[in-house]
């Protein structure tokens, strides 16, 4: 499978890896860091999850779809923890609009190319 069918996925995946990297540097920068510390790890898991599928993706593999899939639904976990801290955080708005973009994108892509 060529790369280019995955291009906005792919596109989503950095920008979310961006944001969740952003996020959990600026959690470690508030007052209370312990609090945030679910906050921080799915970040940090998120990041990883979106970084690992866009390589599969740029790599036309056979697995980017599967992948794709648990992709989403780590998005929607850290969406769901930054959602808890958005109202007063405004790092963790911008991540978890960014994660729920991406799961929405990963979805779009595994469902169409499964």
């Amino acid at each position: 499978m060529s790369h280019e069918k995955f291009q906005s996925c792919i596109d989503e995946c950095i920008a979310c890896a961006t944001e969740c990297k952003h996020c959990a540097s600026a959690c470690l920068n508030e007052d209370d860091v312990k609090m945030l510390s679910r906050c921080i790890q799915l970040d940090m898991e998120c990041a990883s999850a979106c970084l690992s599928a866009a390589q599969l993706m740029m790599l036309g593999g056979e697995n980017a779809t599967v992948f794709c899939q648990s992709c989403a639904e780590i998005c929607d976990a850290c969406a769901e923890e930054c959602e808890k801290h958005a109202g007063h955080m405004v790092h963790c708005k911008e991540c978890a609009d960014a994660c729920r973009k991406c799961a929405e994108e990963c979805r779009s892509m595994a469902g169409q190319h499964v």
